[in-house]
């Protein structure tokens, strides 16, 4: 039961027959929802249904959408796998440490977030997650085919699904990730209003305060309480006197 509020979500995805083993991996371990991120090849072409082989039915239901944030709608909880080390403040994590989270609140979806076959996730997509993980590979060749790092952590996810119990009560339940991010362009209008960021480095900027506040987990209820706090930020300044 853990297992059906996770989807995974692949951007991009131009191989066909990696989207078709990638459902058949899904459904090896219980997973049944995908979501494709404006695919770059026909998910249901002759050559993907072949791969999935009994999995054809992931491949139906899977659902296209033309950006991350659709994929992520309704989500409280993401991962993003990446094969980069980055100079980030969050760390990398290994799938056996950093994927039971998603599992901690089985009643609300999840999301694992796979990046295209070639250069993976940009900075910017990775500003979804609020974790990230790193697939430990032998450094003499460390790329590993997409397909294949799903199916690991596909593994990953089945193994602590047994055992998964919810550990969030009411008062905790973290902000559906939509909830964040129209949070995170609030703040960056009104940072750029009183001139603490500019239009040339906003995006740098506010990359910073995103890894901040997603390090931090955010709830609904503290995610309320910082717009609140912006919004009244933004009436005394229109309401200032001249």
């Amino acid at each position: 039961m853990a297992l059906t509020g996770v989807r995974i979500v692949l951007v991009e995805p131009a191989g066909p027959m990696n989207v078709g083993a990638i459902a058949r991996v899904m459904k090896n371990f219980g997973l049944r929802n995908l979501i494709l991120v404006n695919p770059q090849c026909d998910p249901r072409s002759p050559e993907a249904m072949k791969m999935s082989v009994h999995a054809k039915d992931v491949l139906e239901s899977a659902v296209l959408v033309a950006t991350l944030p659709e994929a992520l709608h309704g989500c409280v909880r993401a991962i993003a796998t990446t094969a980069r080390v980055r100079d980030w403040e969050t760390p990398l994590e290994a799938p056996r440490s950093a994927l039971p989270w998603l599992l901690e609140e089985p009643e609300k979806p999840s999301a694992l977030i796979f990046g295209r076959e070639d250069r993976g996730l940009s900075n910017e997509e990775l500003n979804y997650a609020q974790r990230f993980v790193r697939i430990p590979t032998n450094e003499i060749y460390p790329s590993l085919n997409l397909a294949t790092a799903v199916g690991i952590c596909c593994y990953e996810l089945a193994q602590h699904a047994q055992i998964a119990q919810p550990q969030i009560t009411q008062e905790t339940e973290l902000a559906p990730l939509e909830l964040v991010e129209a949070y995170y362009q609030q703040l960056e209008s009104l940072l750029l209003d009183i001139g603490y960021i500019y239009p040339h480095t906003a995006a740098s900027r506010m990359e910073k305060f995103r890894h901040l506040y997603n390090r931090a987990r955010l709830t609904t209820n503290e995610v309320a309480m910082l717009r609140g706090i912006v919004r009244q930020m933004e009436w005394t300044l229109n309401n200032r006197i001249q």
